[in-house]
């Protein structure tokens, strides 16, 4: 036998198993779960294929970008975007996709200047360009931040019955999680923490509608989306 050999052979193994041990932290690693809480996994992107599917207000400020091996959803630029009532004017939606309850979670990465309303959304319950709710996840609650907020026809409105004082976005990705009931009306938002929400709503005027990431006016990066729902019909 040549020992010399096999050695050397363990060796390389073990050094390429440690590597790309250490190239999947940058990642959530697994596949997600079929099921979460009775809910069917429905949608899931990583973008390491390019993610296709998107609808966008501004297609040039959106992009897959590749950084540190790893593929993500970028908003590089400022969207060329004049919604029809005040509300965020970045938004990419998922396209053909429609829930009613759903669990979302995420990874954020912020990459604008830091300020009261620096900020990335999620959009939910979304049915026209003047009809969706979102959350605006920012640096500084005020009446204009950091909630939980509805566009129904008219300028956005805050409708967190619970919130923080902001969030610490820093330089690095962040995990965001997402939990809407339409029994109950409950809508719950969490950062980091996936056991204490940061913002608490409940709403029943829109029980179901299209997902979208983005931001008012701010640029970040989106990436391991996963959402387990009921899709409408």
């Amino acid at each position: 036998m040549n020992w010399k050999g096999s050695i050397q052979t363990t060796v390389i193994l073990v050094v390429c198993g440690f590597y790309a041990g250490c190239a999947g932290l940058a990642k959530e690693n697994t596949a997600p779960e079929a099921n979460r809480e009775g809910l069917p996994l429905v949608y899931s992107e990583d973008f390491e294929d390019g993610g296709e599917g998107w609808v966008f207000t501004d297609d040039a400020a959106w992009e897959v970008r590749l950084e540190d091996n790893n593929h993500a959803l970028a908003l590089h630029k400022s969207s060329q975007y004049q919604p029809p009532v005040r509300s965020p004017h970045s938004i990419a939606r998922i396209e053909g996709l429609k829930v009613s309850d759903f669990i979302l979670e995420a990874r954020m990465k912020q990459i604008g200047k830091e300020y009261g309303h620096r900020d990335l959304c999620i959009f939910f319950g979304y049915q026209d360009p003047s009809h969706f709710y979102y959350c605006h996840i920012a640096t500084k609650a005020d009446p204009h931040a950091h909630s939980v907020f509805i566009v129904d026809a008219k300028p956005r409105l805050s409708i967190a019955k619970e919130r923080t004082p902001g969030a610490d976005w820093g330089t690095g990705y962040h995990k965001v999680r997402m939990v809407r009931s339409t029994e109950t009306g409950k809508i719950q938002v969490f950062f980091d923490d996936m056991e204490k929400p940061i913002m608490v709503a409940e709403d029943k005027t829109f029980l179901e509608g299209g997902i979208g990431f983005g931001s008012f006016d701010d640029v970040g990066l989106f990436d391991d989306i996963k959402i387990w729902g009921k899709v409408a019909r």
